[in-house]
């Protein structure tokens, strides 16, 4: 897992804080990469060479483990989806909506890729102590 503590580079874009998290290159093409940053484990999909970068929450409100990053990449009905390694819920990158239950969803990140780098906007980032991932509170989606 690539860990971001607050002493890395933040990038501040339009009055906003963005984290550089890795470079595009260090995600294989099909797959998904963790984060730690700034407390928040955040799952990183790049599912095309060409296409868009996706950032979701890593925690699996299903399992309550995190491990969405490991998820297998696919679609539904021409959605760009994760499958949860271990239930196998399906999740909307693009939104984090689950596809199989419509009342949960993970977390979205806002993405930008600068220079071929990754970079996220979390909660938190620009404040001086930082966040420990940790589960959402019981009954509570993103």
């Amino acid at each position: 897992m690539l860990a971001i503590s607050d002493e890395t580079r933040t990038l501040p874009l339009m009055n906003e804080t963005w984290t550089d998290v890795c470079g595009v290159d260090d995600i294989i093409v099909g797959t998904g990469v963790a984060a730690l940053v700034h407390g928040h484990q955040v799952a990183i999909f790049r599912p095309t060479a060409e296409g868009p970068l996706y950032a979701l929450s890593n925690f699996d409100p299903f399992s309550q483990a995190f491990v969405i990053a490991r998820g297998i990449l696919g679609d539904k009905g021409g959605v760009l989806k994760v499958a949860s390694p271990i239930f196998k819920q399906n999740f909307a990158l693009a939104t984090g909506k689950c596809l199989d239950d419509p009342s949960v969803s993970l977390e979205c990140y806002p993405l930008k890729v600068v220079g071929g780098r990754v970079t996220l906007q979390v909660p938190g980032a620009s404040s001086a102590s930082p966040q420990h991932a940790t589960p959402p509170k019981s009954g509570a989606t993103s």
